[in-house]
């Protein structure tokens, strides 16, 4: 199979169209024609060269959903035209950590832009071309059987791709990773689809005062209508004081979203006696932190990490379309805007420049 392909070919290159042959599935893979692929940070921090193990060219994106086109041999539970959510993280389902329910952790991972053989499904004449993860930003995709989540058809295809990345880890993180109850106070440091997401997981789970906190105001009534109760302009010089004040006296629970410098250090001053920082955001390669332990200590305040929100993919993804489809996780509103294959620099730019919460490559 041959289709035309968004190819990312270099740091601080355009993307470039080219006829891409697909290979078909081998054993244990299925694939996927893709129906529309999330624009995430993390194929933007590869774009700008900040992963030095990015293998060139590669396919790019991490998020999507699609319907299945053909099946490899031995896959059982998967057919030719189910609808499906692509996860990035399938394990190899044997380790104990898999068992455990948390592929995202598993270390028997193939090497970054490699299928589990070593090789790719992915040509280009003479050039062999790698995978994203699952390089959802290819028409036509394969992956490891365990990566193709089967989903309940009456979801939209566009819209139950956002499940496979932003929405599993941020709902997640809210319900999995801090186990969020009833009343207690939140802060979301970074919103852009991650970010709305565990906004929006918050305002489900009952949390107050629900404060976003983001350096782009136009996007304030946004994010109010999904689930904050308060915004609060993070480039403002009293930005913590405002959250410290909302919230009388500090958080329960910061998310971490955004990997700005400023992000990390807001999160762990604005939490509470016993509060919890939840640490979601991506960082370029040799990024530090650093903590004042006192402050940890004298209110045993915590921070965790939150990897693709603690989910177990084949059982969350189902649950979360259950929760779209009975009204209760509001889909389409995360959606800031949708472009078609050959705009994908235009939609990385929306997501570079703020503006966007979630951008969607669309296919037809």
């Amino acid at each position: 199979m041959r289709v035309p392909t968004p190819v990312f070919f270099s740091p601080g290159s355009p993307h470039r169209i080219v006829e891409l042959d697909v290979a078909p599935p081998a054993a244990g893979e299925v694939r996927v024609r893709m129906a529309a692929s999330g624009v995430c940070h993390s194929c933007l921090y590869a774009m700008d060269g900040e992963h030095a193990a990015v293998p060139a060219p590669i396919v790019l994106g991490d998020e999507g959903a699609g319907v299945v086109e053909s099946v490899g041999a031995g896959v059982t539970g998967l057919a030719a035209g189910d609808h499906v959510v692509i996860s990035w993280a399938p394990g190899c389902g044997r380790c104990r950590i898999c068992r455990q329910g948390a592929p995202a952790l598993c270390g028997d991972q193939p090497p970054l832009g490699r299928m589990a053989d070593g090789t790719s499904r992915f040509r280009h004449g003479d050039t062999e071309v790698w995978h994203y993860g699952p390089a959802t930003n290819a028409p036509y995709t394969v992956v490891d059987a365990r990566a193709a989540v089967p989903v309940d058809p009456a979801v939209p295809l566009d819209l139950a791709a956002l499940i496979g990345c932003a929405v599993a880890t941020g709902v997640g993180a809210v319900r999995t990773t801090a186990r969020v109850r009833l009343g207690e106070s939140m802060a979301v440091i970074g919103c852009g689809g991650v970010g709305v997401a565990a906004l929006h997981a918050g305002a489900i789970s009952g949390a107050y005062p629900i404060v976003a906190v983001d350096v782009v105001p136009a996007k304030f009534a946004a994010l109010r209508a999904m689930g904050a109760t308060h915004c609060v302009d993070a480039t403002a010089p009293d930005a913590l004081a405002q959250i410290l004040d909302i919230t009388g006296g500090g958080v329960d629970h910061a998310f971490v979203t955004s990997s700005a410098a400023a992000a990390f250090p807001m999160a762990v001053a604005s939490l509470a006696r016993r509060g919890t920082c939840v640490l979601i955001a991506g960082y370029p390669d040799g990024a530090a932190l650093s903590i004042d332990p006192g402050h940890l200590l004298n209110g045993e305040r915590r921070i965790v990490a939150a990897k693709y929100g603690s989910s177990n993919p084949p059982v969350d993804f189902p649950d979360l379309v259950d929760l779209y489809l009975a009204g209760r996780l509001d889909l389409a509103a995360m959606v800031s805007g949708r472009w078609r294959p050959d705009q994908v620099d235009e939609a990385y730019e929306a997501l570079r420049a703020g503006v966007a919460t979630r951008g969607l490559i669309v296919f037809d």
